[in-house]
């Protein structure tokens, strides 16, 4: 959602369109498959491309960032049983169903990883974060949009980014506070 916002306010990304919309993601990934590769210790020749622009990078990757740029985190939270509930569907869907009995340990795993890379955008100073709710931003999109554009110091078009947030797409709702 954040990179179709980031989008729509006229900021451009840095994407190769190799994984493609499906039932999960109607509106797309907007990934670099070459991301894939920070934890490998190889050079990432497109991040000097990347300067200005937006990518996308999964939290057990940033860890691999070099220090040797600053980077400007929007990282977005979300409620754990929402984010369990969101990967059970997409696996039942690829026809290998989670068992249920474990969740409650993915829990635990997903809450400890978010806290320890919370705590490294903390501690290293090439990081400056901004952190995003991603249920408060289905509620309040423009409040969220107002405070990207604040962190990010770029011209972005805050009622277009507001726009593009589709509550819609909000189909694993919990109410749990399972964060």
């Amino acid at each position: 959602m954040m990179m179709q916002m980031l989008r729509a306010g006229g900021l451009e990304l840095v994407t190769d369109a190799v994984r493609t919309a499906d039932g999960s993601n109607p509106k797309g990934y907007f990934e670099l498959e070459a991301v894939k590769d920070l934890d490998k210790g190889v050079p990432a020749p497109w991040l000097a491309d990347a300067r200005g622009r937006a990518v996308k990078i999964v939290s057990s990757l940033i860890a691999y960032l070099p220090g040797t740029s600053q980077y400007q985190v929007l990282f977005m939270i979300r409620d754990l049983d929402e984010v369990i509930a969101s990967q059970n569907r997409m696996l039942a869907e690829r026809g290998s169903p989670q068992d249920e009995a474990q969740n409650e340990r993915i829990r635990d795993l997903y809450r400890a990883h978010v806290e320890d890379t919370l705590r490294l955008l903390r501690v290293r100073r090439c990081f400056s974060t901004l952190v995003i709710d991603y249920g408060e931003t289905l509620a309040e999109p423009e409040k969220t949009a107002r405070r990207v554009y604040d962190f990010l110091g770029t011209r972005l078009d805050v009622a277009r980014m507001a726009v593009a947030a589709d509550p819609a797409l909000y189909r694993n709702r919990g109410n749990t506070g399972g964060r």
